[in-house]
């Protein structure tokens, strides 16, 4: 994630929607990749200083202040990119939901950026019925607020994928309740981002490698997903990983099934990639520019993870990034590069 410049030469930040210098009010371009400073412009619209454009904000930043992306003036969609991916919000009138779902709209275009920046596609759901991505972000009915990734009760809202639509708990942006269910399912991470970023991973291996040409690579390295996915997920939470999980996967939970673990290296490589891209913008020089070689991105990633972890241990915090990438999960991290490269060439050119 890059930071940006508004026109007085103050540093603007992703989710900045005003400047602390200049108090301009800034919008965020998907179309360019930039946050820009605005000026007011006739019929409600604003031009935007990066481009001279004419651009209205997002009907969620006009209204609810939830989003800072901003949609050319002459399409007819009231929504920006990002939030037209919605199909389900949670009941606004209600408790906390406002700020639970700010929190949520930010790590979704979090990682909406890195997947422009990557130039893998993003198509809603109404362009493309059948292939195309939504978002649903729900509360569970029950009082207790109980949520979980694994098989869980009936009525209860499990944050997970199926066919392109991609459902958050919104309890996962209430930070007390997200590290309860960390301890509960004893995972050394857990982030709103990183549910995005793993449950894009389903809907990208669906795209990319179920419909495309990458499907024997994937038998030979992940296994295959045809295995029982609920019976695999059910030994896993009654005997955990094998105990030599770290040579062959990213992560514990990526042992439970070839789908899962795809999604754990999906997720890892964004981190990856967006950490080293911010780690750039702020002038860290490890070696490589980030979408390079893969060994250069693996590199880079050595030293500034161990660098991350040091920085968080000098503030008594645990370390920020908690695994050790090694044998044949470096393997898999490399066939997730190869994947993205192969969808988007120019990107990594």
């Amino acid at each position: 994630m890059k930071t940006f410049g508004c026109v007085c030469g103050n540093r603007l930040h992703f989710e900045n929607n005003r400047c602390l210098v200049c108090e301009r009010s800034l919008g965020f371009l998907p179309g360019l990749g930039v946050l820009t400073a605005l000026e007011p412009a006739a019929s409600g619209n604003w031009t935007a200083l990066a481009d001279g454009g004419l651009y209205r904000q997002c009907a969620n930043y006009s209204r609810y202040n939830v989003c800072n992306w901003m949609v050319p003036a002459q399409e007819n969609n009231a929504f920006c990119v990002s939030c037209r991916l919605n199909r389900v919000i949670p009941n606004l009138s209600e408790g906390n939901n406002l700020t639970l779902w700010a929190r949520i709209e930010t790590a979704k275009r979090r990682l909406l950026y890195t997947l422009l920046q990557l130039g893998l596609p993003v198509v809603d759901r109404s362009s493309d019925p059948q292939r195309g991505l939504a978002f649903k972000f729900m509360e569970d009915p029950e009082q207790d607020n109980e949520f979980s990734n694994a098989v869980t009760p009936q009525r209860q809202v499990i944050t997970g994928h199926s066919t392109g639509i991609i459902t958050i708990n919104i309890m996962e942006a209430e930070p007390s309740e997200r590290e309860r269910m960390r301890e509960r399912m004893n995972e050394r991470y857990r982030t709103l981002l990183g549910h995005f970023r793993h449950e894009i991973g389903h809907y990208y291996w669906e795209l990319l490698v179920r419909r495309g040409t990458w499907l024997d690579e994937f038998h030979a390295l992940f296994g295959d997903e045809q295995a029982d996915y609920h019976s695999a997920l059910g030994r896993y939470y009654e005997q955990g990983p094998p105990p030599d999980w770290q040579q062959d996967y990213v992560s514990a939970y990526a042992s439970a099934h070839p789908w899962e673990d795809w999604a754990e290296s999906w997720a890892h490589y964004l981190h990856m990639t967006d950490t080293l891209e911010t780690a750039q913008d702020y002038g860290f020089r490890m070696g490589a520019d980030t979408g390079e070689r893969f060994e250069d991105l693996v590199s880079d990633w050595a030293y500034l993870g161990v660098a991350l972890n040091a920085l968080n241990r000098s503030m008594g915090l645990e370390d920020a990034y908690p695994f050790v990438l090694s044998g044949r999960a470096l393997e898999k991290l490399r066939f997730v590069h190869q994947v993205v490269q192969g969808q988007c060439g120019a990107a990594f050119a």
